[in-house]
């Protein structure tokens, strides 16, 4: 008996456990970000400093099918310090000719489509900002938004005999919250392209796109999301220089109407050796208002920022950031929203 138990198992790992799934190939990768920050709000006398520390861990698991279409997922242990322990991300499809369709957690392509403006790097901000009344956008990508049930279509390189095109699309449909006083996106639309060429030296990147998303608050007067988004970037050597705007209307948080939203950014960044100087603005304003009403109330966000990087070694990256903010709530500065902030660190990434 016992012999016929190692011939059996001698079978068994020469036809590699026929049967049983194999592993897909798995990889992982994080940052550790420590420093110190401190701000100088407007309503205070004394300014304030703390320590800064966040960190990120993820995994990232993909195989190819005998076809060649790889499959790809991942999820988080740890994002920046939120607590957000085995977050899962979607499903990813990519085709052999390089173009891609994401499941689950997809529906925003726009976003996906827009060239990134240079901006300081860092963790200095008025952290108050995020906890006021103001309704004005921090990021040009302010109304993407979607339910999770979802898909979005990336084409490959060169689409369409276009040298230099891609394009996306997306859909969401979501159904969980219908009937409900909740503002949480219902059906979701997006679509989006990137355009690349190069003109002399200069590399030009211009994206943008568009997000329409419902809601199943029937008291609201705006959709969930009904936004444009487009921008533009030139990088020449060392030298980037981006421009970024956006405009819509929307519902924030499940109750507050928001109109005639716009946001202007631009930055800068050049790389000298181990080091690489960024700068950035940004101009914001939108009308709010109460549920079911037009948005009449003037809200308006200024920032300017700078940063210097030092690359110290193989993965460590040192840090200086400041940040300058105006705030205003209804036409009024909001003194407790408005001031300055720094920062020093650095970031360990693996």
């Amino acid at each position: 008996m016992k012999k016929e138990l190692l011939i059996a198992s001698a079978l068994a790992g020469s036809m590699g456990l026929a049967g049983v799934a194999e592993a897909a190939t798995a990889s992982f990768s994080g940052n550790v970000r420590a420093g110190v920050s401190g701000s100088d709000v407007d309503s205070t006398a004394a300014a304030t400093h703390n320590a800064d520390q966040k960190s990120s861990l993820s995994f990232s698991v993909s195989e190819t099918t005998d076809a060649g279409t790889k499959i790809s997922t991942g999820f988080s242990i740890t994002d920046e310090g939120v607590d957000d322990a085995g977050n899962p991300s979607g499903l990813t499809l990519t085709f052999t000719d390089g173009s891609s369709l994401a499941l689950i957690e997809a529906g925003n392509a726009a976003t996906g489509r827009i060239a990134s403006v240079p901006g300081a790097s860092g963790e200095q901000g008025i952290s108050a900002v995020a906890a006021s009344a103001n309704a004005a956008p921090t990021a040009i990508t302010w109304g993407s938004t979607s339910d999770n049930v979802g898909f979005t279509y990336t084409s490959a390189a060169d689409a369409l005999g276009v040298e230099g095109l891609t394009f996306g699309v997306s859909a969401a449909f979501g159904d969980d919250t219908d009937g409900t006083i909740s503002s949480n996106a219902e059906t979701s639309y997006s679509a989006g392209v990137t355009y690349v060429t190069t003109t002399g030296d200069t590399t030009v990147t211009i994206g943008g796109g568009f997000v329409n998303a419902d809601d199943s608050n029937r008291m609201t007067v705006n959709d969930k999301a009904d936004v444009i988004m487009v921008s533009a970037t030139a990088v020449t050597g060392d030298l980037t220089v981006g421009v970024g705007w956006g405009a819509g209307s929307g519902i924030d948080g499940n109750t507050t109407e928001i109109d005639s939203a716009q946001i202007l950014t631009a930055g800068a960044s050049y790389v000298s050796g181990d080091m690489t100087f960024s700068v950035g603005m940004m101009d914001s304003e939108a009308k709010d208002g109460a549920e079911g009403s037009n948005g009449t109330n003037t809200d308006t966000l200024e920032s300017v920022s700078a940063s210097v990087d030092y690359a110290v070694a193989s993965g460590v990256t040192a840090t200086v950031g400041y940040t300058d903010v105006s705030a205003a709530n209804e036409n009024v500065s909001i003194s407790g929203n408005s001031g300055s902030a720094w920062y020093i660190g650095a970031n360990i990434s693996f």
